[in-house]
């Protein structure tokens, strides 16, 4: 079976940035992605809806290309000043036409 070869890049942030993570998404040529409420714990404590609000996981396979417009849109505008982390990894992908 022929595969390609793509990024799936993976947000993990606070659920407040919903809307403004999937409009970077879309900006950056995103194609789809995948939406999951989750909890955690990190450097910025324990996040869970009963005491700082909920998280909200993000995933996208995108082309290398996006993904480090992405990456960098989050370094510039999110690490900063909120509880966003993100994370690549390669996934071969079955009719990678949809994806770019």
């Amino acid at each position: 079976m022929h595969t390609t070869n793509l990024t799936l890049l993976t947000i993990v942030g606070e659920a407040i940035l919903k809307d403004r993570l999937l409009a970077e998404l879309e900006r950056a040529g995103a194609r789809g992605h995948t939406l999951t409420e989750c909890e955690g714990a990190g450097s910025r404590h324990r996040r869970v809806s009963e005491t700082l609000g909920a998280n909200i996981k993000l995933e996208t396979i995108v082309s290398s290309v996006v993904a480090d417009r992405l990456l960098a849109t989050l370094a510039n505008d999110y690490f900063p000043k909120f509880a966003v982390i993100a994370y690549l990894s390669p996934v071969a992908v079955v009719r990678g036409e949809k994806y770019i």
